[in-house]
């Protein structure tokens, strides 16, 4: 696995505690030759400037934060009680590692416990276990040992994995978005020099908390036209059938048009039209992605000033919102040199 990706999957970098992952990314800019501030709210900047003079700006957006939790209370025997950030499934949190990041960047192990079965009562067992009676255990036995270590408000990731899983399938926490962001960078790498329009790349904040970052950055670049990389939902497991999803990981990028049943991201069909003509000209796998439920920074970026014309490639990953995805880096790669096309070509309109 090359070592960026695998830092950024492994990095810590919840909604509104960016800073680490910020840095690996804002590093790993400039190194392309991309000129990079961080703004006020926490997104990272980069910027290549046209060849010559250029009238035209182009912004590719990619969140950096992931789901994870924050601590909210402590009790006299030491057990912690959690907030979540972002959409997670109460079902998935029973027995989890995590880690707690406290001021100083140490990061302290827990693991995450309710009432076991044994002990429920009939009714109990009947019904799903909310995150608001489970409580992480940190091996400490009382309220002031714990808060010597960590404090309120301090965020809380599921344990770093990342790695091989067999041949071009790939596992790691935070894939949503971080394989995104590794997307972005690489797009950065490769784009030639001689480009006539400005390109932005923008790992944007607080998406998973309400698409923040992508609003802000945004207006403030005020592009011609963004480019959303994202991860979206991969139908090729149990319990998926085709009409909800046929995304399959190894087929290509998947070109977004609708999200959340159009509450999202409605791509314009010219743009819909140029990204699938363009991947067809270069015989890039790609594949069609119509979304029922979740959306992406699209969706905030295309209605931010007068409207800002947008394009989404996402990445189809399973297990999305979990303490593992797995994606497959060949659709990586697609994305990547899909939207290196595109942008080549977007300087002369759509």
């Amino acid at each position: 696995m090359d070592k960026l990706l695998e830092d950024l999957l492994l990095s810590d970098g919840i909604s509104g505690y960016e800073e680490n992952v910020a840095k690996i990314i804002a590093d790993a800019l400039e190194k392309t030759g991309t000129k990079v501030t961080i703004d006020a709210f926490g997104n990272v900047i980069g910027k290549k400037a046209a060849a010559g003079e250029s009238k035209k700006k182009i912004m590719i957006a990619a969140h950096m934060d992931e789901i994870g939790m924050a601590v909210k209370y402590v009790n006299d025997k030491g057990y912690i009680y959690f907030i979540k950030i972002g959409g997670i499934n109460d079902s998935i949190l029973q027995g989890k590692i995590v880690q707690i990041i406290n001021k100083n960047g140490e990061k302290i192990t827990g693991i995450i416990g309710a009432k076991p079965p044994h002990l429920m009562s009939e009714d109990e067992r009947k019904v799903p276990v909310k995150y608001t009676n489970m409580f992480i255990d940190i091996g400490l036995s009382s309220k002031k040992e714990v808060l010597d270590k960590i404090d309120i408000g301090d965020q809380i990731i599921f344990e770093p994995n990342a790695g091989i899983l067999n041949g071009d399938f790939y596992y790691g926490k935070a894939a949503d978005n971080r394989i995104s962001c590794y997307a972005m960078i690489k797009i950065m790498e490769k784009l030639p020099k001689n480009l006539d329009v400005d390109v932005y790349a923008v790992a944007t904040a607080q998406e998973e908390v309400g698409l923040k970052g992508g609003k802000t950055s945004s207006f403030r670049i005020n592009p011609d036209f963004a480019l959303i990389i994202d991860t979206t939902v991969a139908g090729d497991m149990p319990g998926i059938d085709e009409k909800t999803s046929s995304l399959k990981l190894g087929k290509g990028a998947a070109i977004t048009m609708i999200e959340a049943s159009g509450r999202g991201s409605m791509v314009p069909q010219k743009i819909r039209k140029f990204l699938i003509k363009t991947a067809q000209e270069n015989k890039i796998a790609h594949q069609i992605d119509i979304i029922d439920a979740g959306m992406t920074d699209g969706a905030i970026i295309y209605t931010n000033r007068e409207g800002i014309l947008i394009g989404i490639l996402s990445i189809p990953t399973r297990y999305i919102h979990a303490p593992t995805s797995v994606f497959n880096i060949k659709d990586v790669k697609s994305v990547i040199d899909l939207a290196v096309k595109t942008i080549e070509k977007a300087g002369g309109g759509f």
